[in-house]
C-alpha cells in the first residue's frame, strides 16, 4: 500500500511540474489592445454589458455588410476581404463575444441566442436600418440564426464554410476543436495552450498553408490567450449542437450567396450543396483545392465573386 502511495505522489509531482513548465499564462490586454487595435479599430459598449472590438470602414452612404469571424478567430480574418470592398461598401466587423480582443461575456452566456444579441444590439449602436450579413464557419451558423429572427433586416447573406446545416463530418477535424470539446481533457486547454497546437490546428482547417504564417499563427495564439477566452471555448463547445432544420432554411428567401472550400476538412462541402438546396434564392460557389477558409485561401477570387453577387444585389451601388 505505501509503495502504491509513493508511486501515486511521484506521479503527481511530476504532473504538477510539467504543469508548471507547460503552462501557458494570458496575454496582457494591454499589450494586445497595443498591437492589434490601431486605427480604425474601436471598443463599442452594448447595452448588454458587453464591450466589443469593432472596425466600421467605407463610407457611410454606401450599402452595408457585417462579416462574423469563425470560431477562435477574429476579425483580421476579414482583412483582405476588406481591403478589397471599403471604397464602395461600408463594411463593419467585431470580435464577438469570447473571441479577440472583445474578450468574455460578463454574463457566461455563449448560447447561439447570445451571439445574434450581440449582432442585433451593434447594429441598432451604428444605427443600421438594413444591411447584408456574412459569416464564415460559426459565423456563418451565427448568420442564418440571425436571419431566422430578424429576416427583414437583411437584404442578404453569405455563408462561407458556414456552420449549422444537419450534415455530419466524417473523421477530419482539427486538434483544437477536439480538445475543446473533450470533457474534462477541456479544461486543461485553459491552462496548457501550446503555440505548436494552434499551428496544428490552423494547418488542419487549411489546404492552402501558404497563410499558415508566423504572424497568423501568432495572432491565433495570443487571441486565443487573451485573459477569458480559453474558458469561453471551452464553455461554447461544451453546449449541445442543434442544426437547423430544413424547413428553418427553407423559409430565408433572401438572396444568399453560399461560397465553400471543396477541401473543407471541418464542414464538408456536403453542407454547403445542401444549404444551396434548401435555401429558395441561393448562389453556390465552391473552390477546388480551398479549405475552410477561402476568405484567407482564396482572397481575390472569393471577393470577386462577393463584388460580382453584391453588384447584382445593389446595382446602384459604385464600382471598383
Amino acid at each position: 500500500m505505501k509503495r502504491v502511495l509513493r508511486i501515486v505522489g511521484i506521479l503527481l509531482a511530476i504532473v504538477v511540474v510539467a504543469f508548471l513548465f507547460l503552462r501557458t499564462p494570458d496575454t496582457d490586454p494591454a499589450e494586445m489592445r497595443a498591437k492589434y487595435a490601431g486605427v480604425p479599430s474601436q471598443f463599442v459598449e452594448l447595452g448588454n454589458g458587453l464591450t466589443v472590438h469593432l472596425r466600421d470602414e467605407g463610407p457611410r452612404d454606401a450599402p452595408v455588410i457585417i462579416l462574423l469571424h469563425g470560431s477562435n478567430a477574429d476579425l483580421s480574418t476579414w482583412q483582405p476581404w476588406v481591403d478589397a470592398l471599403k471604397e464602395d461598401y461600408r463594411v463593419i466587423r467585431f470580435d464577438q463575444r469570447g473571441h479577440g480582443l472583445t474578450g468574455p461575456a460578463p454574463d457566461g452566456d455563449y448560447s447561439p441566442a447570445s451571439f445574434v444579441g450581440d449582432i442585433e444590439a451593434v447594429a441598432d449602436n451604428l444605427g443600421l436600418e438594413q444591411f447584408v450579413l456574412g459569416g464564415n464557419s460559426m459565423g456563418g451558423g451565427l448568420t442564418v440564426a440571425y436571419a431566422i429572427e430578424h429576416p427583414d433586416r437583411l437584404y442578404g447573406m453569405v455563408l462561407v464554410d458556414a456552420g449549422g446545416a444537419p450534415v455530419q463530418r466524417e473523421g477530419g477535424g482539427n486538434i483544437g476543436f477536439t480538445i475543446a470539446r473533450t470533457p474534462v481533457i477541456n479544461r486543461l486547454m485553459e491552462h496548457l495552450t501550446p503555440r505548436s497546437m494552434v499551428e496544428r490546428s490552423l494547418r488542419q482547417s487549411v489546404s492552402n498553408e501558404e497563410i499558415v504564417t508566423r504572424e497568423a499563427v501568432d495572432r491565433y495564439w495570443e487571441m486565443l490567450r487573451y485573459p477569458g477566452n480559453r474558458a469561453a471555448t471551452v464553455a461554447r463547445f461544451s453546449l449541445p449542437r442543434t442544426p437547423f432544420t430544413e424547413q428553418q432554411v427553407a423559409a430565408l428567401d433572401m438572396p444568399a450567396l453560399v461560397m465553400w472550400g471543396v477541401e473543407d476538412a471541418l464542414i464538408p462541402v456536403e453542407a454547403g450543396r445542401w444549404y444551396d438546396r434548401v435555401l429558395p434564392a441561393s448562389t453556390l460557389v465552391e473552390y477546388p483545392g480551398i479549405g475552410h477558409l477561402p476568405q484567407d485561401e482564396a482572397p481575390g477570387q472569393s471577393v470577386d465573386d462577393l463584388r460580382a453577387w453584391l453588384e447584382q444585389l445593389f446595382p446602384l451601388a459604385p464600382q471598383g
